[in-house]
Protein backbone atom coordinates (compact mmCIF):
# COMPACT_ATOMS: atom_id res chain seq x y z
CA UNK A 1 0.00 0.00 0.00
CA UNK A 2 0.75 3.25 -0.93
CA UNK A 3 0.43 5.07 2.41
CA UNK A 4 0.87 8.88 1.47
CA UNK A 5 -1.65 7.95 -1.56
CA UNK A 6 -3.71 6.47 0.75
CA UNK A 7 -3.75 9.22 2.82
CA UNK A 8 -4.48 11.73 0.33
CA UNK A 9 -6.96 9.76 -0.79
CA UNK A 10 -8.68 9.45 2.86
CA UNK A 11 -8.75 13.76 2.79
CA UNK A 12 -9.55 14.72 -0.49
CA UNK A 13 -12.17 11.48 -1.16
CA UNK A 14 -13.92 11.01 2.16
CA UNK A 15 -13.13 14.34 4.13
CA UNK A 16 -13.36 17.55 2.13
CA UNK A 17 -16.51 16.63 0.74
CA UNK A 18 -17.84 15.94 3.77
CA UNK A 19 -17.29 20.15 4.48
CA UNK A 20 -14.43 19.34 6.24
CA UNK A 21 -13.08 22.93 4.48
CA UNK A 22 -11.04 24.32 7.24
CA UNK A 23 -7.65 24.25 5.78
CA UNK A 24 -5.62 23.98 9.50
CA UNK A 25 -7.67 20.78 10.26
CA UNK A 26 -6.74 19.53 7.15
CA UNK A 27 -3.33 20.04 7.37
CA UNK A 28 -3.59 17.92 10.64
CA UNK A 29 -4.85 15.27 8.82
CA UNK A 30 -2.29 15.00 6.75
CA UNK A 31 1.08 15.11 9.92
CA UNK A 32 -0.94 13.24 11.97
CA UNK A 33 -0.66 9.43 11.26
CA UNK A 34 -3.86 7.78 11.56
CA UNK A 35 -1.75 4.45 10.87
CA UNK A 36 0.13 5.10 14.33
CA UNK A 37 -3.69 4.99 15.56
CA UNK A 38 -4.86 1.99 14.19
CA UNK A 39 -4.60 -1.66 15.68
CA UNK A 40 -2.08 -3.59 13.73
CA UNK A 41 -4.68 -5.91 12.48
CA UNK A 42 -7.09 -3.42 10.90
CA UNK A 43 -3.40 -1.58 9.49
CA UNK A 44 -4.66 -1.77 5.62
CA UNK A 45 -8.23 -0.59 6.68
CA UNK A 46 -6.64 3.02 8.41
CA UNK A 47 -7.58 5.20 5.54
CA UNK A 48 -10.79 3.34 4.60
CA UNK A 49 -14.25 4.93 5.26
CA UNK A 50 -15.73 2.80 7.83
CA UNK A 51 -15.16 1.98 11.55
CA UNK A 52 -12.47 0.18 12.71
CA UNK A 53 -13.49 -2.28 15.65
CA UNK A 54 -11.75 -2.14 18.87
CA UNK A 55 -11.27 -4.68 22.20
CA UNK A 56 -14.77 -4.49 23.90
CA UNK A 57 -17.38 -4.14 21.40
CA UNK A 58 -15.70 -0.51 21.20
CA UNK A 59 -14.71 0.85 17.79
CA UNK A 60 -12.58 3.29 15.80
CA UNK A 61 -15.04 6.69 14.23
CA UNK A 62 -14.84 6.60 10.92
CA UNK A 63 -12.10 9.40 9.26
CA UNK A 64 -14.54 11.88 7.92
CA UNK A 65 -16.80 11.82 11.17
CA UNK A 66 -13.73 12.49 13.59
CA UNK A 67 -12.32 15.37 11.22
CA UNK A 68 -15.91 16.80 10.82
CA UNK A 69 -16.34 16.68 14.41
CA UNK A 70 -13.01 18.22 15.46
CA UNK A 71 -13.28 21.18 12.81
CA UNK A 72 -16.81 21.11 14.28
CA UNK A 73 -15.76 22.10 17.93
CA UNK A 74 -13.75 25.55 16.85
CA UNK A 75 -10.92 25.10 18.96
CA UNK A 76 -8.23 27.62 19.95
CA UNK A 77 -4.83 27.65 20.55
CA UNK A 78 -5.74 28.18 24.50
CA UNK A 79 -8.64 26.38 24.83
CA UNK A 80 -8.75 23.21 27.61
CA UNK A 81 -10.62 20.32 25.65
CA UNK A 82 -12.24 16.90 28.05
CA UNK A 83 -12.63 14.14 25.34
CA UNK A 84 -14.84 10.83 26.73
CA UNK A 85 -13.59 7.81 24.91
CA UNK A 86 -9.68 8.56 23.80
CA UNK A 87 -10.24 4.80 22.23
CA UNK A 88 -6.55 4.37 20.96
CA UNK A 89 -5.48 8.05 21.04
CA UNK A 90 -6.01 9.39 17.74
CA UNK A 91 -9.17 12.18 18.19
CA UNK A 92 -6.60 13.15 21.39
CA UNK A 93 -3.47 13.68 19.08
CA UNK A 94 -5.84 15.78 16.98
CA UNK A 95 -7.24 18.00 19.58
CA UNK A 96 -3.58 18.34 21.29
CA UNK A 97 -2.46 19.98 18.28
CA UNK A 98 -5.47 22.67 17.90
CA UNK A 99 -5.83 23.33 22.02
CA UNK A 100 -4.01 24.35 24.57
CA UNK A 101 -5.02 21.18 26.44
CA UNK A 102 -6.86 17.92 26.64
CA UNK A 103 -8.03 15.42 29.40
CA UNK A 104 -8.98 11.90 27.59
CA UNK A 105 -11.25 9.75 29.41
CA UNK A 106 -10.66 6.60 28.61
CA UNK A 107 -13.24 3.87 30.40
CA UNK A 108 -11.12 0.81 29.49
CA UNK A 109 -8.03 0.38 31.20
CA UNK A 110 -6.11 -1.45 28.57
CA UNK A 111 -7.38 1.06 25.44
CA UNK A 112 -6.16 3.70 27.92
CA UNK A 113 -2.92 2.27 28.00
CA UNK A 114 -2.11 1.97 24.40
CA UNK A 115 -3.36 5.60 23.89
CA UNK A 116 -1.05 6.93 26.08
CA UNK A 117 1.51 4.90 24.12
CA UNK A 118 0.45 6.15 20.82
CA UNK A 119 0.50 9.86 21.99
CA UNK A 120 3.97 9.59 23.27
CA UNK A 121 5.25 7.93 20.17
CA UNK A 122 3.34 10.97 18.10
CA UNK A 123 4.99 13.00 20.40
CA UNK A 124 1.76 14.52 21.86
CA UNK A 125 3.00 15.75 24.79
CA UNK A 126 -0.26 17.75 26.14
CA UNK A 127 -2.79 15.24 25.56
CA UNK A 128 -3.82 13.43 29.37
CA UNK A 129 -5.25 10.13 29.26
CA UNK A 130 -7.25 9.56 32.09
CA UNK A 131 -8.73 5.97 33.29
CA UNK A 132 -12.17 6.74 34.53
CA UNK A 133 -16.30 6.84 33.74
CA UNK A 134 -17.09 9.33 31.25
CA UNK A 135 -20.38 9.96 32.08
CA UNK A 136 -19.04 12.03 34.98
CA UNK A 137 -16.49 13.54 33.00
CA UNK A 138 -13.87 15.29 34.70
CA UNK A 139 -15.45 18.27 37.24
CA UNK A 140 -11.82 18.23 38.80
CA UNK A 141 -10.48 19.95 36.50
CA UNK A 142 -13.53 21.67 34.93
CA UNK A 143 -14.59 24.30 33.29
CA UNK A 144 -13.37 23.60 30.12
CA UNK A 145 -13.81 25.35 26.77
CA UNK A 146 -14.61 22.54 24.79
CA UNK A 147 -16.05 18.91 25.38
CA UNK A 148 -16.21 15.80 22.36
CA UNK A 149 -17.68 12.60 22.89
CA UNK A 150 -16.27 10.22 20.44
CA UNK A 151 -19.33 8.12 19.79
CA UNK A 152 -23.00 8.30 20.38
CA UNK A 153 -25.03 8.57 23.73
CA UNK A 154 -29.02 8.69 23.55
CA UNK A 155 -28.89 11.87 25.50
CA UNK A 156 -26.14 14.24 26.93
CA UNK A 157 -25.60 14.28 30.64
CA UNK A 158 -26.54 17.65 32.24
CA UNK A 159 -22.93 16.68 34.71
CA UNK A 160 -21.39 17.18 31.32
CA UNK A 161 -22.80 20.56 30.07
CA UNK A 162 -22.12 21.90 33.65
CA UNK A 163 -18.29 21.46 33.16
CA UNK A 164 -18.05 23.76 30.33
CA UNK A 165 -17.43 27.69 30.82
CA UNK A 166 -19.53 30.25 29.73
CA UNK A 167 -18.79 30.10 25.86
CA UNK A 168 -18.18 26.18 25.68
CA UNK A 169 -19.03 24.11 23.30
CA UNK A 170 -20.13 20.66 23.50
CA UNK A 171 -19.96 17.86 20.49
CA UNK A 172 -21.80 14.65 20.76
CA UNK A 173 -23.56 11.97 18.27
CA UNK A 174 -26.69 11.98 20.10
CA UNK A 175 -30.13 9.83 19.48
CA UNK A 176 -31.01 6.52 18.57
CA UNK A 177 -30.76 4.53 15.43
CA UNK A 178 -31.52 4.92 13.09
CA UNK A 179 -31.43 8.48 13.49
CA UNK A 180 -28.48 10.40 15.25
CA UNK A 181 -27.27 13.74 14.71
CA UNK A 182 -24.23 15.58 15.92
CA UNK A 183 -25.33 18.31 17.82
CA UNK A 184 -23.22 21.01 19.04
CA UNK A 185 -24.42 22.43 22.50
CA UNK A 186 -23.26 25.89 23.93
CA UNK A 187 -23.29 27.39 27.59
CA UNK A 188 -24.82 30.68 26.86
CA UNK A 189 -24.62 31.13 30.89
CA UNK A 190 -24.47 29.65 33.89
CA UNK A 191 -28.02 28.58 33.89
CA UNK A 192 -28.26 28.94 30.05
CA UNK A 193 -27.89 26.41 26.83
CA UNK A 194 -28.38 26.64 23.35
CA UNK A 195 -28.20 23.01 20.85
CA UNK A 196 -27.79 22.79 17.39
CA UNK A 197 -27.68 20.37 14.97
CA UNK A 198 -24.70 19.74 12.66
CA UNK A 199 -24.85 16.55 10.59
CA UNK A 200 -27.02 13.24 10.33
CA UNK A 201 -24.47 10.54 10.92
CA UNK A 202 -24.74 6.93 12.95
CA UNK A 203 -21.56 6.27 15.36
CA UNK A 204 -21.34 3.46 17.68
CA UNK A 205 -22.29 3.58 21.87
CA UNK A 206 -19.78 5.25 24.37
CA UNK A 207 -19.88 3.05 27.38
CA UNK A 208 -21.21 4.15 30.42
CA UNK A 209 -24.21 5.96 29.25
CA UNK A 210 -27.74 5.42 30.08
CA UNK A 211 -30.55 4.44 27.38
CA UNK A 212 -34.09 5.16 27.75
CA UNK A 213 -36.01 2.60 27.76
CA UNK A 214 -38.06 1.06 25.00
CA UNK A 215 -40.60 0.05 26.74
CA UNK A 216 -44.40 2.61 26.55
CA UNK A 217 -47.20 1.94 28.74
Amino acid sequence: MNVEQARFNMIEQQIRPWDVLDTSVLSLLSAVRREDFVPSANQAQAFMDLEIPLAGGRALLAPRVEARMVQDLSLGKRDSVLLIGAATGYVAALLGHKAQRVIAIESDAALAATARTNLRHAGVNNAEVVVADGVQGFAAQAPFDAILLAGSVAQVPQALLDQLKVGGRLLAIVGNEPVQQATLYTRVSDAQFSSQALFDTLAPRLAGFAEPSRFQF
